[in-house]
């Protein structure tokens, strides 16, 4: 049984004749009751009783027209969410993101985005950039944020923005004076640095820094993420070279210094996704991220596709 032979068994049953039920179904009434004939066939019962002035219902008539409508509108249902589903109006996007990551512009993207789709159901994965890749490759996430990436087989990479780098610090330092901090201002001063992961990250970029300006450096803790580097800044471990927007933590006795570099003057945030993914709801999103990067006139600087 398809919708069509629903559909005509439910007008005839409602109009209780075959020739006004082949009216309302713009049809002539030899088919529709050929198609009924047919139907019968098929549940292998009567549905009606020929009477001089039309129809009625048997009792398989009737328990099958308590099922239909509920049928007919489980498969209007199943259309419009697959027409919604298919405009990326609903559906589930799963992000990978990374500790500071959430501190500033992503969540304003996400914002963005779930106000326009709001019945899309947004999931956040706090993963490493090695499990971002593969968490992509496997099509566990739809999109990803992260600094630093590597060229993939298969991932594009779209910069962004580039964010400006600072120095955390004691209220306490010395150095804390200073309305900006050079790297040579932190020759031999205790470092709190991040990532401490295999792939290359920001602890790298500042270890080459220091290496290529001739500065020492003098690393007292090496942790995973941005909120344990602030924190052991704030107990006075140290002092950690992080993104501006590390500010937005606010822990207490912590300032924020801007670094002032040769070599390490700014880091990029990055957008990466599978290359050629269809997906109506990335489509969609990466129309939020575009057109967020166009407000703060920070167009993607590069696209580097697989």
């Amino acid at each position: 049984m398809d919708l069509r032979d629903m559909r005509h068994f439910l007008a005839v049953a409602e109009e209780g004749n075959i020739g006004r039920a082949a009216q309302r179904l713009h049809m002539s009434q030899p088919p529709l009751t050929r198609h009924i004939q047919a139907l019968e066939e098929e549940v292998g019962a009567p549905l009606f009783v020929r009477t001089p002035k039309g129809v009625t219902l048997t009792e398989a008539g009737q328990t099958l027209l308590a099922e239909v409508p509920n049928l007919l509108g489980l498969a209007q249902r199943a259309t419009e969410r697959a027409r919604l589903a298919g405009q990326g109006l609903i559906g589930q996007l799963d992000v990978g993101l990374f500790g500071s990551g959430v501190l500033d512009v992503i969540p304003r993207m996400l914002a963005r985005f779930h106000a326009a789709r709001p019945e899309v159901k947004i999931v956040l994965h706090n993963m490493t950039k090695v499990a971002q890749l593969q968490a992509l490759h496997e099509r566990r996430i739809l999109v990803g944020f992260n600094r630093l990436v590597p060229e993939e087989a298969g991932i594009t990479v779209e910069t962004v923005l580039c964010e400006s780098l600072v120095v955390a610090m004691p209220d306490t330092h010395p150095l804390s004076v200073r309305p900006s901090i050079a790297l040579r201002d932190l020759d031999n001063v205790p470092m709190i640095t991040y990532p401490n992961v295999p792939m290359r990250g920001l602890a790298q970029e500042v270890a080459d820094a220091f290496r290529s300006e001739g500065v020492r450096l003098a690393v007292e803790q090496d942790v995973e993420d941005v909120l344990t580097a602030v924190a052991l800044v704030s107990t006075g471990f140290g002092v950690a070279i992080t993104t501006q927007s590390a500010a937005n933590l606010r822990l207490p006795g912590v300032v924020f210094r801007p670094l002032k570099s040769q070599t390490l003057k700014e880091l990029e945030l990055s957008c990466l996704y599978r290359s050629g993914d269809s997906s109506p709801v990335l489509k969609a999103f990466l129309e939020v991220v575009h057109d967020f990067v166009g407000d703060t006139r920070n167009r993607p600087r590069t696209v580097r596709p697989a």
